[in-house]
C-alpha cells in the first residue's frame, strides 16, 4: 500500500526496499498526476502500476478526481475501467 507524503508532494511505495513514486499536485479535490516512476532496478516489473492502483484507490477514496499529466498515468488509468470514474 502506498500513501501521500505531503511536504514532498509525492505518493510512494516501496517494494524490495526501493521507492516508486509519483510527483502530484492537489489542488482542492483535484489531484493532478504530474510524473510516475520506479527505479531501474523495479522496471519491467509491473511496480509503476502497482503504484498507479494503490494511487487511484487512495484518490477514489478520498473524493478525488484525477487529471493525468504523465502520459504513463493516462495510459494507466485508461486500461483500468474500474478507475475511470476518477478521471476529470
Amino acid at each position: 500500500m502506498g500513501q501521500l507524503n505531503a511536504t514532498g508532494r509525492r505518493f510512494e511505495t516501496v517494494e524490495l526496499g526501493m521507492t516508486s513514486w509519483a510527483d502530484y499536485r492537489l489542488n482542492g479535490d483535484h489531484l493532478f498526476i504530474d510524473h510516475v516512476e520506479s527505479p531501474v532496478a523495479l522496471r519491467g516489473t509491473g511496480a509503476s502500476g502497482r503504484l498507479m492502483e494503490a494511487l487511484a484507490t487512495e484518490a477514489r477514496d478520498k473524493g478525488l478526481k484525477v487529471t493525468p499529466i504523465c502520459g504513463f498515468a493516462a495510459a494507466w488509468l485508461k486500461r483500468n475501467a474500474a478507475f475511470s470514474g476518477l478521471v476529470g
